[in-house]
């Protein structure tokens, strides 16, 4: 799929050079050969469409109604041998011109407007290239001439500059849940979140008894060295990296208290999988203020979901999660494995440049090979968890194993593996089971798109911690869409859903906060312009991810875990399938859904950090709450 879309960009592109440049400065032979290799590129065009066409519509429906139709026009308008009319030049230009926008910068669905404004834009674009060519143009020298076109396309050039730069400025500040659309997802009204009914501040944990957990986290910037001696200039809570792996039991109800000791622009906790009240999801501008040097909040949560999690910062979280504010939180069940070991994964910015380190419950991090000693015949439970935005394939060498659980919730009856890779997206996590043999087991990275170091990094599990493993064996990648048996849950495909949404992945080039470039979007848009997703208490909802991006996309909900219906048209036929963060890989579509069951306002957004900081950000908004929060730079809340 990424590739017959770059495929079209690059057709998109010729064409325009092909009509736009050589309709003007060629003679009429060599611009007749053009013509005809232009017409050759819109058939391949039109057949690239129609595969997208095949694949599934929304794929195609942006280039069909809105980019087609000036590539057609190109190719009709463009001059014979004998030259044709005189206006036939500048429109065969323009259509091109207008055909390769509409490829490289995809309009947003419906395209109802953008189809309209196309012949529109031809006609005026054509009659003023005419006017200028055949009227004003004769009338001056040739030098005169090229010089005051060039000057006004200059200034036009440099007055659309400003003017987008200007119209993308986010405000100083600003309600996070109002969004330029609202999507009701074909059912009843739902209201636009963030203007009236119920504060969701005070949507909390439990604040009538005594906690039976007590943690306090402190933010602060330092200096770390790894096991493996690199040295990190690190923003730490606690001042490890990762930070304290916290672990309780199901049903305690945790009080953590964070303290911000000199994180300059601020710091939050995200309880990123574990579907927590609102108001403790510790998103800065939505439902908390950033806590300021020298300040505290207090998280308060009944921890319901036995599984892997992990909390971060979610203010300035690109960088402030890529320097360090992370940590492992693990709801224990009710009897734990023999041997449990969080295993985070993250790629650090140190001394010898950046790569990717492993650490094991709450150890130092090392590049190298990690050791850690376990009695034969335990029962070991890895808990593998990939803390940043791309994501990473772990091979499992030398003893047969099981994946019980994927992003914190048990799989069903899940089969044993011998060799198997396991690819985990950005923000997952993946838990294996296995009994501990007399020899060394290796868990090793083979993929890490994350980093371009060529280090290693692998956990040595063995009995007295020392020894050699065997070479790492690449064995095939694990698709969980089969594996394990079925189980009940509740609903399903054939499940009548009171809203469906459709999440189109992509990318544009456009202006962003007042900074121009090539942008992720959502279905077209970057925040604040991407649709919230408006939804009531206890609705059965399906949403439709497609990626026609060239660039994974790990999707996550917060508050809610979605069950995956169906990928690429397959439905799962194995254990239920359960996430919080979905990789939408290029050219994937997924079906999806979840019961609307935890009121309040909530971010959906793709946790490739970098990308949600460029505005791929949406939210999930329960109809009658608001929050009393706001974002931008005046209010010291920068969430993303």
């Amino acid at each position: 799929m990424d590739a017959i879309l770059g495929v079209l960009n690059i057709m998109a592109i010729t064409l325009v050079l092909l009509y736009g440049v050589g309709a003007f400065v060629l003679p009429g032979r060599v611009e007749c050969v053009m013509r005809w290799c232009g017409a050759a590129l819109a058939l391949g065009q039109v057949g690239a469409a129609g595969y997208l066409w095949s694949v599934d519509w929304r794929f195609a429906a942006d280039v069909v109604l809105v980019a087609l139709p000036p590539l057609l026009a190109a190719v009709a308008f463009a001059p014979p041998m004998g030259g044709g009319a005189a206006w036939r030049r500048p429109a065969a230009a323009m259509a091109a011109l207008l055909h390769g926008y509409a490829i490289v910068s995809p309009p947003a669905p419906p395209y109802v407007v953008d189809a309209l404004l196309m012949p529109v834009a031809l006609a005026v674009g054509t009659g003023l290239a005419w006017l200028w060519q055949h009227r004003i143009g004769d009338r001056l020298r040739r030098g005169v001439r090229v010089a005051v076109a060039a000057g006004v396309v200059i200034g036009l050039v440099l007055a659309g500059v400003v003017a987008g730069s200007v119209a993308s400025r986010l405000p100083d500040a600003a309600n996070m849940a109002e969004h330029g659309a609202v999507d009701n997802g074909g059912g009843a009204n739902a209201g636009h979140g963030g203007h009236g009914g119920t504060d969701i501040s005070t949507l909390t944990g439990p604040r009538d008894r005594e906690p039976d957990v007590r943690y306090t986290l402190t933010a602060r910037v330092g200096r770390v060295r790894l096991v493996s001696g690199e040295t990190i200039d690190a923003w730490t809570y606690d001042g490890t990296l990762p930070g304290p792996e916290l672990r309780v039991h199901q049903g305690d109800l945790v009080e953590v208290t964070l303290v911000n000791a000199d994180i300059p622009a601020g710091v939050t906790i995200h309880w990123h999988g574990l579907d927590v009240p609102n108001a403790e999801d510790g998103v800065a501008g939505l439902t908390q203020d950033a806590v300021p040097p020298g300040g505290q909040h207090v998280y308060r949560f009944v921890a319901e979901q036995v599984g892997t999690f992990w909390y971060h910062s979610h203010q300035q979280s690109a960088e402030q999660v890529r320097r360090g504010l992370f940590g492992v939180i693990v709801v224990e069940p009710p009897t734990p494995a023999d041997v449990d070991l969080a295993v985070p994964a993250h790629a650090w910015d140190g001394d010898r440049g950046r790569s990717t380190a492993l650490s094991v419950t709450g150890g130092t991090p090392s590049t190298g090979v990690t050791r850690h000693a376990v009695p034969p015949g335990s029962r070991v439970r890895l808990r593998l968890v990939n803390a940043d935005n791309q994501p990473r394939a772990y091979a499992v060498t030398g003893v047969p194993f099981r994946v019980a659980a994927i992003d914190g919730t048990e799989l069903s009856e899940p089969t044993e593996l011998t060799e198997h890779q396991l690819l985990v997206g950005g923000g997952g996590r993946y838990d294996i089971v296995f009994t501990m043999p007399p020899s060394a087991v290796r868990i090793a990275l083979t993929r890490d798109d994350n980093t371009d170091s060529d280090t290693t990094p692998t956990l040595l599990v063995s009995p007295d911690g020392s020894g050699e493993a065997r070479p790492v064996a690449e064995g095939p990648v694990l698709d969980p869409i089969g594996y394990g048996s079925p189980a009940d849950t509740g609903f399903g495909p054939d499940s009548t859903f009171d809203r469906t949404f459709t999440v189109l992945l992509g990318e544009t080039i456009t202006f962003y906060n007042g900074h121009f470039g090539q942008r992720p979007t959502i279905n077209g848009s970057v925040y604040p312009n991407t649709p919230a997703f408006a939804v009531r208490q206890g609705e059965l909802v399906k949403v439709d991810f497609l990626n026609r991006s060239f660039e994974d996309h790990p999707m996550h909900l917060h508050g809610h875990h979605m069950l995956v219906l169906s990928r690429n048209g397959e439905s799962t036929t194995g254990s239920p399938w359960w996430t919080d963060t979905l990789n939408v890989a290029p050219g994937e579509r997924y079906e999806v859904a979840f019961r609307a069951d935890n009121p309040g306002l909530w971010m959906d957004h793709c946790h490739n950090l970098e990308h949600a900081a460029d505005g791929m950000t949406m939210h999930l908004t329960y109809e009658g709450y608001h929050t009393p929060y706001e974002v931008g730079s005046a209010t010291g809340n920068q969430p993303e």
